[in-house]
């Protein structure tokens, strides 16, 4: 609470210096919009929204020389880099950058005036300005917080080189600066206009010489805080590890042994930052093609406050990837028969559910092109639309073993196996390829809605040479990532609604597991709502409710007796309630598994009940979350919804998972719902009570709750 205070006290005083926004971003909405300009003595480009500016230096080449944090005034650089790194052909060059600086612990302005180009390096030649086009051509089908693509502008610089080898090769440096964020995108194009081709061995599309984070005088880069002030995440991630910072592979921090007044002995200070994947690419870039590098957002930090610091990445995700803010309502249905099927979408439809996904151990098959199958599937996929229901499956891609021609190549042994799940397939295999166009061919023809995609391609190599989908090992990660990613690509644009256990949002996917140990799924059910409130809890820090699932048993799954399940759901009417208050309190929406929602009035009649709260308060319930207490089965827990920009500022969400009634007096963080002065609070609808806020924009709040129970209040 102390950080969160001393945030909002740096926001003041730096907007008061009229550089910045007025007041915090992520309550008020920004009204400043993206601009790109040259200096009044036209030596320097300047990006600026209001709360980040960067800035560049044009002659004798272009350079970076300043990036501010607007909102506390935090200068980031210590050091000018190039713009960008090449290996071409086997040789190293640098993309823009100066010369000359002999202090790399800061950089004052007067110093680069003095500063000179290197010769071989590639030579800003011009700059446009364009308005910023989406990523993604998303067009929303179904409810969604956010129906509306980013704004901003985009710099793109472009360099040529004067060394003879690389006549006739273009590099093209973007900038995409975002209306309302600090946050900055940035990639690269190279464009090969000769007669002869290029090897493209490593494009490393950002360099910073950054302030560190800590001095310590011996230590690794291991052992050292890497600098706070950044948060970064490109678009090539993946590892199933259900968060992005396990699954970066492009973030790496080095030392710089040109500081050398730093206060580390060896110079191992961790503030050397240069993003690009490490396998990646070894593609070769013929006469007449072009290249696309990796593509880094940059959002820059003001706080090192946990919660204040997810509030900007979730903020982040919900401008530059609207598509995740799309939640549906659905069921994972394990059927035999198309009547199954009919019966789930009645259900559904009769319930309030919005769609129906055919869960794994389902009788579809989406690799079947036969004109029987799909014919099939278009006749359920009509009787869902004509219900009102969204209609999906479950298609097994990665950990499974096709055949010694199509499995991705082990290069240390020259045969099938070592993959990330053992065995797995090679996208760029004769079976990967075929693959893709499957799944594109059933969506196309049956009308399908949903695709939830299990084993996604994880980021293997292949060392196969006869692979018609990439040339070798060098290029075999990269252009299978292409493969994969332009399959999201063209489904999200198709209007598909896309489940995929892997973090590839950037391109297209809609949700991600929230994070859970399968076999937990087996353990009795009062332990299952403690487990699951924590993976929620857990969960939400980085992504948005609509951004993750889990997962409610309704059959047996993973093993388990009867205890663990809700069937027959009347038996335990009580407990499937509670799961499902526990989930769609949270926004977030989870895997009813199983070959029903109800068994019997009394069921049908709680499902109904649940779904009509949910959509009545959709809305806040999809809003960000402040964490309030993890569950740890001793005493409360709960979690706090918020949005300035709603009439519902906020809905907490209290439990007792004690045997016992409880009443506790607790300290509800009302900041980011935008409330300064008063709120009014009701519990469960009941006549609002009006609360004075103090001086921590905290109100306290008296509950009783009576032992395994929960209650709900709304905020205005």
């Amino acid at each position: 609470m102390i950080s969160r205070l001393l945030t909002i006290i740096v926001i003041t005083l730096v907007s008061s210096a009229g550089n910045a926004q007025s007041g915090d971003w992520l309550v008020k909405p920004v009204t400043a919009t993206s601009q790109i300009k040259l200096s009044a003595d036209k030596k320097d480009l300047m990006m600026n929204n209001g709360l980040v500016q960067r800035s560049f230096r044009l002659a004798p080449n272009a350079a970076c020389i300043d990036y501010r944090n607007l909102v506390n005034g935090q200068q980031l650089l210590r050091s000018v880099q190039p713009e960008a790194k090449l290996v071409i052909n086997g040789t190293p060059y640098n993309v823009g950058g100066l010369y000359g600086q002999k202090e790399n612990a800061y950089l004052l302005p007067e110093w680069i005036a003095n500063f000179t180009a290197g010769q071989s390096d590639f030579q800003f030649s011009g700059y446009s300005i364009d308005d910023l086009k989406p990523f993604v051509n998303w067009k929303p089908t179904t409810w969604a917080m956010n129906k509306y693509q980013p704004h901003g502008k985009v710099l793109t610089m472009s360099y040529k080189s004067t060394v003879p080898e690389l006549t006739g090769l273009k590099v093209n440096v973007h900038y995409a600066l975002y209306d309302g964020l600090p946050l900055i995108a940035k990639w690269l194009t190279l464009e090969n206009s000769s007669g002869k081709g290029f090897k493209i061995n490593r494009v490393i599309n950002e360099v910073l010489g950054m302030v560190e984070e800590e001095s310590a005088v011996v230590g690794s880069p291991a052992q050292m805080r890497k600098p706070q002030g950044i948060y970064l995440e490109t678009d090539y991630a993946f590892n199933n590890a259900m968060r992005y910072d396990i699954s970066d592979q492009t973030t790496h921090w080095k030392t710089d042994s040109s500081y050398t007044s730093q206060v580390n002995y060896n110079y191992q200070t961790p503030c050397l930052l240069e993003i690009y994947p490490d396998k990646a690419p070894g593609v070769e870039l013929r006469p007449g093609e072009s290249f696309t590098s990796v593509r880094t957002f940059e959002l820059l930090m003001d706080s090192y406050d946990r919660e204040r610091r997810g509030l900007a990445i979730r903020k982040m995700y919900r401008t530059i990837a609207p598509w995740t803010t799309a939640n549906p309502i659905f069921m994972h249905l394990v059927s035999r028969n198309d009547e199954e099927v009919k019966t789930a979408i009645d259900q559904c439809a009769v319930t309030g559910y919005e769609a129906l996904i055919l869960s794994f151990g389902s009788h579809i098959n989406m690799e079947d092109t036969s004109v029987e199958n799909i014919d099939r599937w278009k006749k359920n996929a009509e009787y869902a639309h004509n219900k009102g229901i969204l209609i999906g499956g479950y298609s097994l891609f990665s950990s499974r073993r096709i055949s010694d021609d199509d499995d991705v190549i082990n290069p240390a042994t020259g045969k099938p196996g070592g993959a990330f799940f053992g065995n797995a397939p090679c996208f760029g295999s004769k079976w990967g390829l075929a693959y893709r166009d499957k799944i594109k061919s059933f969506y196309s023809k049956t009308g399908f809605d949903i695709w939830e995609n299990d084993g996604p391609y994880p980021g293997d190599v292949c060392a196969s040479t006869t692979h018609p989908g990439h040339q070798g090992l060098d290029d075999s990660q990269w252009k299978q990532m292409l493969i994969q990613k332009e399959l999201y690509r063209w489904l999200n644009e198709k209007g598909v609604y896309i489940n995929a256990p892997d973090w590839y949002f950037l391109d297209g996917t809609h949700k991600i597991a929230i994070g859970y140990r399968e076999v937990n799924f087996s353990l009795p059910r009062e332990n299952q709502m403690i487990l699951n409130r924590q993976n929620i809890f857990d969960g939400t820090w980085e992504k948005t409710p609509s951004m993750g699932w889990g997962f409610v048993p309704l059959t047996k799954y993973q093993g388990g007796g009867p205890e663990a399940i809700l069937e027959p759901l009347n038996d335990h009417l009580k407990d499937y309630e509670q799961l499902m208050m526990q989930y769609y309190g949270a926004g977030v929406q989870a895997c009813y598994r199983g070959p029903r929602l109800y068994d019997t009035d009394a069921t049908r009649q709680t499902v109904i009940n649940v779904i009509r709260w949910y959509k009545k308060y959709r809305d806040i319930l999809n809003s960000d979350i402040v964490h309030l207490r993890r569950a740890d089965g001793r005493d409360w827990d709960g979690i706090l919804h918020v949005n300035p920009s709603l009439g519902n500022k906020g809905l907490l969400m209290i439990y007792n998972p004690t045997k016992e009634k409880i009443t506790r007096k607790i300290a509800v963080p009302l900041y980011y719902t935008g409330l300064t002065k008063t709120a009014r609070i009701s519990e469960k609808g009941s006549a609002p009570q009006q609360f004075t806020l103090d001086r921590k924009y905290e109100v306290e709040l008296k509950v009783t709750l009576e032992p395994g129970s929960y209650s709900w209040w709304v905020i205005e």
